[in-house]
């Protein structure tokens, strides 16, 4: 189950996305995501995540394994449709568990859920897509073009992108870890699956600290691994690869921006009284 999870990983191909400047990339899903949290109905954000579904079919990444990206935040999608309907006490009441009793499940409640797990969904999917199509060299290098700015004021731009480039890139690395941990501790007669909340948490000290250890020790043998390539901060680096603003970043940046500013729109001057794309948040 944890092998399959994809976030963080990169897919070769030759699609448009794929060749689009990978700065064009950053800066546009950065906007996408603060669009994302800032619309405000259902229009707006069908809006946002109908583009975010035309990016995985223009991507060529199987829907498989976009779909594996999603399925690792079940857990946490679910949970917080839970907490939407438990305290969302306004609006028509649908059901009302505890007779007698306050609590109640409404369409406030239901459509506040429905709305922050397409949210989520979105989210995660424009996000993914970011480390899907992008190498992680291509990744830092756009990273630190981005923030070069903050040069003038003494910040090590180059080492701060290699960082969040290098956490990114062994995010599946560990994960990897943890399932070999898992299997093991399993065999040794581990009950992680098993038993009270309090013997599975005893048991999840024999899975962490093996993983703590070998995540160091991949973090000691990477540092030697430059070292020894002579990797040095900075230093003027040359690049294989040059980044070039071309047409097609051009025509991606203007649908992204007429994509969001009707969703945003949408959202700030509602157009018609349609009850199921009123806000809700």
């Amino acid at each position: 189950m944890l092998k399959e999870i994809t976030i963080g990983q990169f897919f070769p191909g030759r699609s448009l996305l794929h060749k689009l400047d990978p700065r064009t990339k950053l800066v546009l899903t950065f906007v996408y995501i603060v669009a994302l949290f800032l619309v405000r109905n259902f229009f707006g954000l069908f809006l946002m995540a109908g583009f975010a579904g035309l990016g995985v079919l223009i991507s060529r990444i199987p829907l498989k394994t976009v779909w594996k990206s999603i399925r690792a935040l079940v857990f946490i999608v679910i949970f917080t449709a839970v907490l939407q309907l438990l305290y969302h006490s306004d609006g028509d009441v649908l059901w009302r568990p505890f007779p007698g009793k306050e609590f109640a499940v409404t369409w406030d409640g239901v459509y506040s859920a429905v709305f922050l797990v397409l949210r989520i969904v979105a989210l995660v999917v424009m996000s993914s897509l970011l480390t899907y199509t992008t190498s992680p060299t291509m990744l830092t290098d756009a990273i630190e073009r981005l923030l070069s700015p903050l040069k003038v004021f003494h910040v090590k731009v180059h080492s701060l992108a290699m960082m969040m480039t290098i956490a990114l890139r062994f995010i599946p690395t560990l994960i990897e870890e943890l399932d070999i941990i898992m299997n093991a501790q399993k065999a040794r007669g581990a009950k992680l699956d098993a038993g009270k909340l309090s013997e599975r948490l005893k048991s999840m000290v024999s899975i962490f600290i093996p993983l703590f250890v070998s995540a160091f020790r991949r973090a000691a043998e990477l540092a030697v691994a430059m070292e020894c390539r002579c990797y040095t901060d900075g230093a003027n680096r040359s690049r294989l690869k040059i980044m070039r603003f071309s047409r097609l970043d051009l025509l991606w940046l203007f649908v992204h921006v007429a994509v969001v500013f009707a969703a945003l729109f949408t959202s700030f001057y509602p157009m018609g009284s349609f009850f199921l794309f009123q806000p809700v948040i």
